[in-house]
């Protein structure tokens, strides 16, 4: 399976960067790292109904291979945030996405919005890496994670200063974000065991988040201004897209088209 072949790497080379920068060493460098902004605050829904958009940068991925790898992380993050971007993600897995912690750093100081790190978290050590790089907000994978941890990598982060998306795919992984009280709730259009997007998935899941003020991301999959109607409509306060943007000749401009 293709999620788990990344776990296994992921592990590995978090085993290889707490050699490289031990966790106590790692935990210094917070006190040097920029405060973190407000996540959950920028998921709001325009007068309009039109959710916000997270725009991602993306290098590569399992299933398409290279998207963009020579892009300037920095350039496409101002350019986001000047065509209406509410919050930046970026994907720091470097084998399977092309991305790197570096991209973040770089983002975080170019934008005034908040900056999402996108990745496989498994480890305590991830979440004080993220905040270190400059990350406002984690991503924490239900199907990647026992209970347990999920619980663990949650409250980590809320001692640190930073947000989480609990991310799920399915009925039975919905029920165990809204059991551990997760505030925002993404729900992935794309089946990480085998790479399939269908934005059924949100047609699906979303009616069924029972609480009212959990904020509502749909992820994977969107193109459209339609896409973005329909989604605002089912109620998703935010809507998180990566490829649609990434393949365009100008992703800016793309974003522009998306929310105008």
């Amino acid at each position: 399976m293709i999620l788990q072949k990344i776990l296994d790497a992921k592990r590995k080379d978090i085993a290889n960067r707490k050699l490289e920068l031990p966790i106590d060493e790692l935990k210094s460098r917070l006190w040097d790292a920029p405060p973190s902004l407000d996540f959950a605050k920028r998921l709001v829904r325009s007068s309009s109904g039109l959710p916000a958009v997270i725009a991602e940068i993306k290098r590569a991925s399992p299933s398409k291979g290279s998207i963009r790898s020579d892009i300037n992380p920095t350039q496409v993050a101002v350019s986001y945030e000047k065509a209406g971007a509410a919050a930046i993600s970026v994907l720091t897995d470097k084998q399977f996405f092309g991305g790197s912690l570096r991209d973040l750093g770089a983002v975080k100081e170019s934008v005034t919005i908040p900056v999402l790190r996108k990745d496989f978290i498994l480890d305590e050590y991830q979440v004080y890496e993220s905040r270190a790089a400059g990350a406002d907000a984690i991503l924490l994978i239900v199907a990647a994670l026992e209970a347990e941890m999920l619980t663990r990598l949650m409250n980590l982060a809320t001692e640190i200063g930073l947000q989480y998306i609990v991310e799920v795919h399915d009925e039975r992984e919905l029920k165990a974000a809204v059991d551990v009280g997760a505030a925002i709730i993404g729900i992935n259009n794309r089946n990480l065991h085998t790479f399939d997007v269908s934005l059924d998935v949100t047609r699906r899941l979303l009616p069924m988040i029972p609480v009212p003020n959990v904020k509502k991301i749909s992820e994977s999959g969107i193109a459209s201004r339609e896409d973005l109607e329909h989604l605002g409509k089912l109620g998703a306060d935010a809507v998180l897209i990566g490829e649609a943007l990434m393949v365009h000749p100008d992703p800016s401009q793309k974003l522009r088209e998306l929310l105008s």
